[in-house]
């Protein structure tokens, strides 16, 4: 990658990192021939629509803290976890030891823009550099902030969030109704990941605005959004059946 880091992957089979799995890349630190492990990263919700509990994170940030790594959590979705669970979000973020967090605006509700939220000022000592070097800091910033207090000084985030949460369950609801569409991961938060035929996927993308998540297994990945409405969801729902039916 640019800039002399380099992502070391995982896989796992619901999106989640376990301690474990992170000792399959955490080691090596010696090693001149290898990167060093520097940052777990997780995401949350996940990229498969699964939720990490906070005690799942508790245990990744103890974990990664005992071997000298800090803990970086992608929270583009992030509200949409807090909803899911139902707790603050504090409670999976600072509580348990994450160090730094990202949090999205553009998917719950705002035009534009993020926030990187330093919880652990040791963890990011240059931030004020940092940001203008990784294009954070952004021009007009007042118009990017007055966005995020908007959304955060009352409940509209998570009101946002609970709706395209709900649409989601609504969705998933009709597709299992459907023969031939299987549901592929826990829907938990604002995403369906299901597999189907290619040809009728094909056919519903020139209807819907979807993407593949994997073309040649067939697999589909259907998201709802704050202004998802149950119009909309069922309208699609149709539209699956009937192309299903061809």
């Amino acid at each position: 990658m640019g800039g002399g880091l380099k992502l070391l992957t995982v896989p796992t089979p619901d999106g989640k990192l376990t301690p474990e799995l992170i000792d399959r890349q955490a080691y090596g630190w010696d090693d001149e021939h290898r990167a060093m492990p520097q940052v777990v990263s997780i995401t949350q919700n996940t990229e498969l629509g699964t939720v990490y509990t906070p005690d799942e994170i508790r245990a990744i940030c103890t974990h990664a803290h005992e071997r000298g790594m800090k803990v970086h959590l992608d929270g583009a979705r992030i509200s949409n976890a807090a909803a899911s669970l139902d707790v603050p979000m504090r409670t999976f973020t600072n509580t348990v030891g994450v160090d730094v967090l990202s949090y999205g605006g553009t998917k719950n509700g705002m035009l534009f823009g993020e926030a990187v939220v330093v919880l652990d000022p040791d963890a990011a000592r240059a931030m004020k550099h940092l940001r203008k070097l990784s294009m954070q800091l952004a021009s007009k910033m007042r118009f990017v902030s007055v966005q995020l207090e908007a959304l955060l000084a009352g409940d509209l985030w998570l009101r946002n969030a609970r709706h395209s949460n709900a649409m989601a369950q609504r969705l998933a609801e009709g597709v299992r109704a459907v023969d031939g569409v299987e549901i592929l991961h826990p829907v938990q938060a604002n995403a369906v990941f299901a597999r189907l035929p290619h040809e009728v996927s094909l056919r519903l993308q020139r209807r819907f605005r979807f993407y593949f998540w994997d073309e040649k297994a067939g697999d589909v990945r259907w998201m709802c959004s704050f202004d998802t409405t149950e119009d909309d969801v069922d309208a699609f729902v149709q539209a699956l059946k009937e192309e299903m039916a061809r």
